[in-house]
């Protein structure tokens, strides 16, 4: 595995000036490169920020265009390392860091046979391409419409592309395990509809925009009822067809449904554990660490039960899953409470930041189609340029599934000071755009994510018994995940395993936790990122607290953490040193 730390912030006192210009100029044009090349292959991203190069297309997912991909990486690779990083300022330095980082995991990646092959979780699909169309997609002039048109008529090809891979899977042994796949034709066949007026992406044509003149809007409506039906249905019936005849005959059925099971899979698991955490942890030591931290947060909740006045934290558990005072009674009060619960959570937001983010966010269900077996909610980002807000999503199928001492953690984690005022700040920040929108490590979005819930504390919304049993149900649920996660992945679980100890450990819902193993299973490593980029951040603020003292300002720190984007934990844990050291320096004067 190869692994770049972040280069030495000391630049070399001998480098001539020319040589030190020179390099600063190499780098500087092959990052603006790399940019416009993510740009090229990433048509969607492309559209979110107002460049219309991705007009009409849904990206090359074929596996000669991951081939080519990869070449193009490996090139990019070889001249990034002709550039001594020490040559460079302190900013660039960081850039340099993560541009490496990203090239060596994506090339890592393409060496096992599972990245190539295994093109779909029990989450989401090729139907993902399309299914967010009506919401991401700007819809203002008659070229968005072109645009909108023309990926709905390049989906069956997708679907092909997607077919292909899927096919090779089935013989190398590569399917997904059976349990956690069950019902999944369903959230392609939901997409379906009587007619393309009937379906989602009809919703765009509802309505003529004062820009487009009537008569290109006819044209346009027809060519639009068109390529539902021939582009969204034809490749929702293709792969719905594929997936039933073919590949879930052939899903595995191993007792043990973890990717260490398949061929060459301890090796990627090991892969994945390292790549989703930014960390040179083993999976065993990553057990270790979900056990121990499992063990602390069961003395909190057992401190919490007694305060509610319950013999313990098993009994008081039951009576939260039990009890019908806790679960809402109908879909629209759920939304409008959780909505409700968002704009008191916004008023704490100048008090923990500096800066907030222009983009505001808005709270919508999850689409019906993908909301089956999914998960509790989830954050979609948003953009300026599409007119389009961050959306927390909520899922409303199965409340009696859904309780309500949940929503202050949830809220924290998914819109702010989480995922939407995380994302949306690094959106905006002043740094390259290829850092701003292009530049994503999982374990530091889920670590601030989590953080974020522990932030509830200091905003008081944790003010009952059973809402503070919430917040640690969700802590203990990320902790669970790093037990559970390499359990089934590297220890050789069963599914039953991984439910039965998140049920006795958690106070999450069996239909919640049945959802959550089944993302586990399908996703590995994924999980992981969670609680250990979280507890890098706690670390981080605790050392910050102690080695600053009355100076502490917990607002600076906040915006620190943030200011730089989502970067690997090494390189967060070296920005917040220097942040701590410029202010001690700062005091001393």
């Amino acid at each position: 595995m190869i692994r770049t730390l972040l280069a030495a912030t000391a630049l070399s006192v001998i480098a001539q000036p020319a040589l030190a210009q020179s390099a600063e100029q190499d780098f500087t044009e092959l990052r603006q490169e790399v940019w416009e090349w993510t740009l090229d292959n990433s048509p969607g991203l492309a559209t979110s920020l107002g460049d219309r190069r991705g007009d009409g297309l849904l990206g090359d997912n074929s596996l000669a265009g991951s081939e080519r991909l990869l070449a193009e990486t490996a090139a990019f690779r070889a001249r990034l390392l002709a550039i001594d990083p020490a040559s460079l300022p302190a900013n660039l330095q960081i850039d340099h860091a993560l541009m490496l980082r990203s090239f060596d995991d994506e090339l890592e990646a393409a060496t096992y046979p599972h990245t190539q092959y295994i093109a779909f979780t029990n989450r989401g699909g090729p139907q993902g391409a399309i299914a967010g169309l009506p919401y991401g997609s700007p819809l203002f002039t008659a070229a968005d419409y072109e645009s909108y048109i023309g990926r709905l008529e390049a989906f069956p090809a997708y679907v092909e592309n997607v077919i292909e891979r899927s096919e090779r899977a089935i013989e190398l042994g590569l399917t997904q395990p059976c349990e956690p796949m069950q019902g999944y034709e369903n959230s392609i066949t939901g997409l379906l509809a009587e007619t393309p007026e009937d379906s989602v992406w009809w919703s765009a044509f509802a309505e003529r925009p004062s820009t487009i003149a009537e008569d290109v809007w006819s044209d346009l409506v027809v060519r639009g009822r068109e390529a539902i039906a021939d582009g969204a249905f034809a490749g929702l019936q293709n792969f719905a067809d594929f997936y039933i005849t073919e590949y879930a005959p052939n899903c595995r059925t191993d007792a043990a449904p973890g990717i260490g099971g398949t061929p060459g899979g301890q090796d990627y698991y090991a892969y994945r554990v390292r790549s989703f955490t930014t960390t040179e942890m083993t999976p065993q030591e990553v057990h270790d660490l979900g056990l121990s931290e499992v063990a602390r947060i069961r003395a909190e909740m057992e401190a919490v039960a007694a305060s509610a006045g319950f013999a313990s934290r098993e009994a008081y558990i039951e009576h939260l899953r039990t009890d019908p005072q806790y679960y809402p009674t109908d879909e629209a009060s759920y939304l409008q409470y959780t909505q409700a619960l968002a704009k008191e959570i916004d008023g704490w937001m100048p008090r923990l930041f500096g800066r907030l983010p222009r983009l505001p966010y808005t709270v919508q269900p999850i689409p019906a189609a993908n909301a089956p077996g999914n998960t509790t909610a989830y954050y979609e980002p948003g953009s300026i340029a599409t007119g389009q807000p961050g959306i927390y999503r909520l899922n409303l199928t199965e409340l009696d599934q859904r309780p309500l001492w949940e929503l202050p953690a949830l809220g924290v984690h998914e819109a702010v000071p989480g995922h939407h005022h995380q994302i949306a700040l690094q959106q905006e920040l002043d740094i390259h755009p290829l850092r701003a929108n292009g530049t994503f490590f999982t374990v530091f979005i889920e670590g601030w994510g989590l953080y974020s819930e522990r932030l509830g504390i200091e905003m008081g919304l944790y003010d009952t018994p059973a809402e503070e049993m919430g917040r640690l149900s969700y802590e203990m649920w990320r902790a669970s995940r790093l037990v559970v996660d390499t359990g089934i992945h590297a220890l050789g679980w069963t599914r039953q395993e991984a439910v039965d100890f998140m049920l006795e450990n958690t106070a999450l819902s069996e239909g919640n936790i049945n959802a959550e193993v089944n993302r586990y299973i399908t996703w590995p490593g994924q999980a992981l990122a969670y609680k250990l980029g979280e507890l890098k951040i706690r670390e981080l603020r605790a050392r910050a607290e102690e080695m600053l003292g009355e100076n502490f300002d917990l607002r600076a720190f906040h915006d620190t953490i943030l200011e730089n984007g989502s970067v690997p934990l090494d390189v967060l844990e070296a920005h917040v040193d220097r942040w701590i050291a410029s202010e001690l320096a700062e005091t001393a004067q």
